[in-house]
Formats: structure tokens, C-alpha cells, sequence
């Protein structure tokens, strides 16, 4: 499978994970389903790693791999976090879209960051995205 693939199937998952997080919210603290919903990924994705053992293993990690990925999953656990609280106070119709602003500023940090080409296609699409969002957080 190709990106593509993989980007379309994350999406199809990430609007499951919304839904079902909505319901699975009602009535926790949203702390606790946040912590319960990382329990479940890590034991998940360690029987991934056990099943199909990624080649050169945990030993082949640079300290540059270790210092980023703890960074960035520091920042999934805060997203997830907010992500929850948000999805217990408001709709999920509504929370989803305005999450997926983060579409819009990777598109920006990627510019800035990591040197990427900005084209009008991703400056318009992100504009897009922008716009859909404010739309739906506006909504009365």
C-alpha cells in the first residue's frame, strides 16, 4: 500500500475514534478515558512490534530517534488529552473538525520546519480547511 492508502484508512480510523470516543467519554472523567484509550494503544502497538519485529529493533534507535519521538509523544498525549476533554463538553460533529485544524498547521510547520515547498494546492487546500472549521465552530 502506498501513503495514500494508509492516509485514507487513518482517516476512516480517526472518524471511528471520534465517535466512539464521544460515547465511551459520557459520564468519565475525561483524564481517565484519555489514560485508558493510551493503555489500550500501547499494548496494542507492542503486539504489533512483537508479531512483525521492525528490523535493526529498539537497539537501531539514535538518541536524536528517541529525543523526537518522546517529544512527539508528549505532544499525542496533550492532543489526546485536550481531544477528549473537548469531545466531553461539545458535539463530535463539531470537535472533529475543529481537531483537524492541525491539518492546516502541519502544513505551515512543515514550510517552516522541515523545508517543505508550499504550492497554491496545499495553500489553498489548508485555507479550506481553515474556513470548513470556522464554518462549523460558528454554527448555531
Amino acid at each position: 500500500m502506498n501513503w495514500l492508502t494508509w492516509s485514507l484508512a487513518s482517516a476512516v480510523f480517526a472518524a471511528l475514534t471520534a465517535i466512539l470516543a464521544k460515547v465511551g467519554v459520557a459520564g468519565v472523567d475525561s483524564n481517565l478515558a484519555t489514560a485508558i484509550r493510551t493503555v489500550v494503544v500501547l499494548v496494542f502497538t507492542w503486539l504489533l512490534v512483537w508479531i512483525n519485529p521492525a528490523s535493526g529493533g529498539i537497539g537501531s534507535l539514535t538518541p536524536r530517534n528517541w529525543v523526537f519521538l518522546a517529544l512527539s509523544g508528549i505532544a499525542t498525549g496533550l492532543s489526546w488529552l485536550c481531544y477528549f476533554r473537548a469531545l466531553q463538553l461539545g458535539p463530535a460533529s463539531r470537535v472533529a473538525p475543529i481537531d483537524k485544524l492541525s491539518v492546516a498547521l502541519v502544513i505551515v510547520l512543515a514550510t517552516l520546519v522541515l523545508g517543505e515547498r508550499l504550492t497554491w494546492a496545499k495553500g489553498i487546500g489548508g485555507m479550506l480547511i481553515v474556513a470548513g472549521a470556522i464554518t462549523i465552530a460558528l454554527e448555531r
